[in-house]
This record gives structure tokens, sequence and C-alpha cells, in this order.
């Protein structure tokens, strides 16, 4: 990084800008992050089995700790991580205030404050495409998972025109450069292109690419599709599941119309 753009990002760093603490505070308590993480949670906990007792839970990216407080409710031993040290702060207190034991720590996706093989499940939504380094993220992950562990991963597809990490249009679509110059302007003089946010979006995924990577960490990996609960559609919607489970050119085709790229990975070995 050059010293005139390491000396950019320092001024324009929005980290501590009141419009992201402010917004991610609102938004972390409302409603719809709420059911947004309950939706996750009752995904997994379908997809991977209702478990013998208490889990090993890592909040990777915590923010305020909605998710977190959601899975120790249930009675799950939970840890969380994030880079913002406010929100960690904001993730403490309401925690304290919901009388639940949960271990916030301010730390990097990719230097994660937990020992080997201590997590039953790692949890990182919306997380990927903001981390430089994201193959150190997933092994970090995979690190600190038990063998016969879970990680969850939601994150930007490539695939799908629509997204919302940039308000601009078609912008999974635009090719990297200009990728790369827009994210120049969101860290810089133009933090509203990306939500205020300290670390937009540098990584578009594909569901196809992030399962051969998790392959080579000894993972195996679903996509949103196998994890559909069947049981929750009508005939005709459970058929057309079915066929596109089945049919590699229509699973393509179904990720190419969801804006977000969803895994579950399972780590080898158990």
């Amino acid at each position: 990084m050059s010293s005139k753009f390491a000396k950019d990002e320092a001024a324009w760093n929005t980290g501590g800008h009141e419009d992201f603490y402010s917004y991610y505070e609102k938004q972390s308590g409302g409603a719809l992050a709420r059911q947004r993480f309950l939706t996750i949670q009752s995904t997994l906990l379908r997809a991977l089995g209702a478990p013998a007792g208490p889990l090993d839970v890592a909040d990777i990216g915590c923010g305020a700790g909605t998710q977190a407080r959601l899975w120790a409710d249930k009675g799950h031993r939970v840890r969380g991580a994030d880079i913002n040290e406010a929100l960690v702060g904001l993730a403490r207190r309401r925690a304290e205030q919901s009388g639940l034991a949960i271990e916030f720590s301010v730390a990097s996706a990719t230097a994660l404050p937990w020992a080997d093989a201590s997590m039953d499940l790692c949890i990182a939504p919306e997380l990927l495409e903001h981390v430089a380094d994201w193959s150190a993220c997933l092994a970090e992950m995979v690190r600190v998972l038990r063998p016969g562990g879970a990680l969850f991963v939601s994150t930007s597809n490539r695939l799908c025109p629509r997204q919302e990490e940039f308000a601009l249009p078609l912008y999974s679509w635009y090719p990297a450069v200009l990728k790369h110059r827009f994210e120049h302007l969101a860290r810089t003089t133009r933090p509203d292109l990306a939500g205020y946010a300290t670390y937009p979006a540098v990584n578009w995924f594909t569901y196809y690419g992030l399962r051969r990577h998790l392959a080579r960490l000894g993972v195996r990996s679903m996509d949103r599709f196998d994890m559909m609960d069947l049981g929750q559609h009508g005939r005709l919607a459970g058929a057309a599941i079915r066929l596109l489970r089945r049919l590699p050119p229509l699973r393509f085709l179904g990720h190419v119309a969801t804006p977000y790229t969803v895994v579950l990975g399972v780590k080898n070995g158990a």
C-alpha cells in the first residue's frame, strides 16, 4: 500500500463514523435483524440435527451481538469476535443487560482468539466479502472447529446482478478494475457508497469457488438449496427444489437468481 493511500485510509476510516455506529446500533436491535438471525439459527439446527447438549458456538464478525444472544438464549456456550471495538462494547452491554454470559473479544477474523478444535459451530454471515485475506479467515474457522463441526457463511454472489453492498446498479457484474475504483472511493472520499462501512466489500464469490476452496481445507459443503426444508414448501415447490438439486444447470441458474452466496460446511474427521 502506498504511503499516500495509507494516509487517505487513515483520514477517511469510517469505523468510528457516527453514522456507521448509529446505523448498526439501531439496525442490530430491530425486528428484521432478529428475524434474519433466527432464520439462520433454525436452518442450521434443522440441517445439522438436534444437538445432544449445548454447543460451543463462535459468532465471527459478531457486531452488536444480536446473533450471539439468540444462541445463548438457547443454552449454548457462545463466544463472539469483531474487529470494531465500539460494536464489541455494545455487544457486551446488551449481553449483560440480558443476563447472558457471552465472551466477546476485539479480534480479527484472520487471528481468532480461540484454541484449536474448540468450537462445534462457526457462524460468519456477511463477513468474507469485507476481509482482505478471506482465505485466512476460512482457515481460522476450520482451525477452531472440532472434527465434525460446522461452519456457516453467507457472503456476496458474483453470479447475481442484484446486491446490497454498494449503492450502484449491477455492481457484482462490474469488471475487477472498476470494482477496485469504487472500493477506493468508498474507503476514502465516498464512504456513503458502501453505507459508511470501515471495510467495504472487496471480495465477490460463487458457491462453486468456495466449495472447492473448503474442500482443500477438509470441509464438505452444502448450498442454500441443499439446506431447504422440503416440508415447508408445497408439492409444486418441493418438486422444483428436488429437480434443481438433481440438475446442475438448474442449480446454477438458481445461484444466478439469488443475491447472496450461502455455504454450510462440515469439517471432516468426525
